[in-house]
């Protein structure tokens, strides 16, 4: 007998969680909790967005002086210049840091006997239920649900039990933390504070005493050096429903380059404040607000793949809306941007420092925002770029004797932007802020505000472009990065000799372009042109851009470099391709063919085998119009790449299971399957671009196109059937669709709209292009 499909705003399971990365993940963008549905004691693991180690940098330039500095520049890209990769690498190394960044850190477990004690596994489940972001446990007929408060800014648990619960216990992995109970009235209140550590090595680093905690006092104004104060605060109270649990935390976090606060009583205060507000509100009135708050975010897309009735389409569907919850609970306006696990960690050196790595995991946490319609989740990584644009102008200074800002591999809370001491095939990397940079532009393709690109797009674009002029240098009359690396992999030379750091690695290239012709098309548009984006249009006549190899293959380096890992994880020299937009089917064919085979080539030798990487390949498979391989990446993801709860996963031998939890994965592939369905980049909307075959049926409503479109579809046994496009500017609109007959267009009260159709479109597809109607409302049906 065939089994139902369950529900797919659900996730259901029939076992509490062994591990973290099976636990559900509830968050607020910034309050975050792990539960793991246990049937007697919950517990809760507790994050806040802005509890880390340390505190503002004092260091972020290499280990030499000025002066060494500049000779080690001029002798590093002296040795790329002769082909002396040996020495290149060994050189590179001496414009580290000393150091690293910080790590994120766990406030500490909540534990709470929520149910009498009985036969745990009678009636057993445990549910994420994605349409409302909360968490549920039934067991022995008694049941909890939890959900993290974007309004209120609390945890709130609520039972269905009559009789009086204990106080929770709590937990924490922090020394000198001090936790108080007290019963007050007919609430019982917990009360814990403590410090972050002032230093924390990375758990990759081995080290004789790797977390140092400051015993120092704080100063007069109750601010430390670092090691910032935390408090959470936690109340039981009985309702006419049963029994329910509130609680908040608050650090002293004050900014990335301010002195962080250790007045445990004052921030015991706020989170005691957050709470008293909360409990003074029915259990109602909170559901109410929450729910309201999240589906003004959660519900503005809405995708049914139910009528293909596919199994494998509707675990996509959950899959999706899952990306898209995880970003909701991880990325507010005014919070942190989602780190390399979103809000959540448990562990004081979590894996990476749970930090932002610039070389594909920040970007790709926010590949999605746009497209599903949620823009303002974008602001904290715009938020991450303008301070890392202040913190980086004298690293671009001292390192590389260059205008502008730069961040290199890593980054952290407190905007850390030198190259970290590591391994030069990853620590080197300059071009992180350029890339993160390229976030901005996207926002603005999406939705054109003049005050935003004047007041922030424009200057921060000029920042990027003045570093990445001054790291080109001359090559046969062409210009090339120099330093320049492809993230984390390392190529051979025609000696055989390995080698990291070079000139010229395609993704810098990549970058380099896309930055430039921001600036131009951005100043030109603001009329703000100045020497800088003269300068800018007249380099990108001679940038050199990549080259194709014997093979039709896309290169990662120019010859005679060959990658040491034909299946490496990065997939950094395709960018062309996705996540930039210069390399397409109809505006650069030859390059669009070899990006295929070079994408083929990674995966026939091991690619794809952590989530994030696989992610990537689902959204190039979109790209690349391959909708067998964008079916297989999914199935990838959903059965191989993640844990029962949906988490992504990377493989980490040190971790239980062998694997650890990242959240790139999870919001890559949001951008991934929106990518099938939409995509706006090579000048015209395209519908259904790479639709999966077993998603015969279905709609979406709500995807974002650039230029200002929302676009609801509906399609059947593969083809479309209609579409909504919702236009919020005046112009043209240009479709593309799978070719085969005309469609018919109406504006909103039915009368039509004449359109042409256009010669330029990819073999296989034709593309329509019409005036918007006044109300900006065009409804398109198709024959058939």
């Amino acid at each position: 007998m065939k089994e139902p499909i369950r529900n797919p705003a659900q996730i259901e399971l029939d076992r509490p969680a062994d591990h973290f990365h099976e636990a559900f993940l509830l968050g607020n963008g910034s309050l975050g909790a792990a539960l793991y549905g246990r049937p007697e004691t919950e517990w809760f693991d507790l994050n806040h967005d802005t509890l880390w180690s340390g505190g503002p940098a004092t260091e972020t330039s290499g280990r030499t002086d000025d002066a060494a500095r500049s000779q080690a520049l001029q002798e590093l890209r002296a040795a790329i210049a002769e082909g002396d990769h040996e020495a290149a690498d060994a050189v590179a190394r001496e414009l580290q840091a000393p150091g690293w960044t910080e790590s994120y850190q766990p406030v500490g477990r909540l534990a709470w006997r929520w149910r009498r004690r009985g036969d745990a596994g009678q009636g057993y489940r445990r549910v994420l239920d994605l349409s409302r972001a909360r968490a549920e446990v039934h067991s022995g007929g008694e049941s909890m649900f939890s959900f993290v408060s974007h309004p209120d800014r609390v945890l709130v648990v609520q039972t269905s039990q009559s009789d009086d619960a204990p106080p929770p216990d709590f937990v924490t992995p922090h020394v000198a933390a001090s936790v108080n109970v007290e019963q007050l009235d007919t609430v019982t209140w917990l009360t814990a504070v403590g410090r972050a550590p002032a230093h924390v090595i990375p758990e990759y680093e081995r080290d004789e005493h790797p977390i140092l905690y400051d015993a120092e006092p704080p100063a007069a104004d109750g601010t430390v050096a670092a090691g910032m104060g935390w408090a959470l605060v936690a109340a039981v109270q009985r309702t006419a429903g049963g029994v329910r649990l509130l609680a908040a935390v608050h650090t002293g976090f004050r900014g990335w380059n301010q002195r962080p606060s250790a007045d445990l009583a004052t921030l015991c205060a706020v989170a005691r404040s957050r709470v008293a507000a909360s409990l003074a509100c029915e259990t109602a009135e909170l559901v109410a607000r929450h729910e309201d708050d999240y589906h003004a975010l959660f519900d503005r897309v809405r995708l049914d793949l139910t009528p293909s009735g596919d199994r494998a389409a509707v675990e996509a569907q959950r899959y999706f809306d899952f990306g898209r919850y995880l970003l909701v609970s991880s990325s507010r306006p005014g919070t942190q941007a989602a780190n390399l696990q979103g809000i959540w960690n448990t562990d004081v050196r979590p894996g990476w420092c749970s930090e932002y790595t610039t070389n594909i995991n920040a970007e790709m946490n926010y590949w999605g925002a746009e497209v599903a319609g949620l823009p303002e989740l974008h602001e904290p990584l715009f938020d991450l770029v303008s301070e890392l644009t202040d913190s980086g102008r004298s690293t671009a200074r001292s390192l590389y004797e260059a205008h502008g800002a730069t961040t290199h591999h890593n980054t952290d809370l407190w905007r850390f932007t030198a190259p970290v001491n590591g391994d030069p095939q990853w620590a080197n990397w300059q071009m992180g802020l350029a890339w993160m940079s390229a976030h901005l532009g996207t926002s603005l393709d999406f939705k054109w505000s003049e005050e935003f690109a004047r007041e922030s797009v424009l200057p921060i674009c000029r920042e990027v472009a003045a570093f990445v002029l001054d790291q080109l240098v001359e090559d046969g009359g062409t210009l090339l990065v120099s330093p320049s690396s492809s993230p984390e992999h390392q190529f051979r030379d025609a000696g055989g000799v390995r080698g990291a750091v070079t000139a010229g690695a395609t993704i810098d290239q990549e970058i380099a372009r896309e930055v430039l012709v921001r600036l131009v098309w951005l100043a030109k548009r603001l009329d703000e042109s100045d020497a800088l984006s003269a300068r800018a249009a007249a380099t990108l006549e001679r940038l050199r851009m990549p080259s194709i190899d014997e093979h039709g293959r896309l290169r990662e380096w120019d010859a005679p470099l060959r990658p040491v890992e034909p299946g490496h994880r990065h997939l950094s020299h395709l960018y062309g391709a996705f996540p930039g937009t210069r390399i397409t089917s109809t505006a650069a064919p030859g390059e669009f063919q070899a990006v295929g085979r070079a994408l083929a080539h990674r995966l026939e030798n091991g690619s794809g085998y952590t989530g994030w990487s696989q992610a990537w390949v689902l959204c190039l498979a979109a790209r690349l119009h391959d909708r067998t391989l964008a079916a297989a990446s999914i199935d990838v993801l959903i059965h191989q790449l993640s844990s029962p709860s949906l988490l992504d996963l990377h493989p980490h031998a040190d971790r239980p299971g062998g694997v650890i939890f990242q959240i790139d994965g999870n919001l890559g592939a949001v951008a991934g399957i929106a990518e099938l369905l939409l995509q706006s980049h090579d000048g015209a909307i395209s519908l259904l671009p790479t639709l999966p075959t077993m998603w015969s049926a279905g709609s979406v409503r709500g995807l974002r196109a650039r230029g200002g479109h929302v676009i609801d579809i509906v399609w059947r046994d593969g083809r479309p059937r209609s579409a909504l496009i919702h236009s919020t500017e005046p112009g043209d609109v240009v479709v593309e669709l799978e070719e085969g007959g005309s469609p018919r267009i109406v504006d909103s009260g039915g009368c039509s709209i004449e359109a042409t159709r256009l010669p330029e479109a990819a073999i296989g597809r034709s593309r329509w292009q019409w005036a918007t109607s006044p109300d900006g409302v065009s409804v398109v049906d198709f024959p058939g």
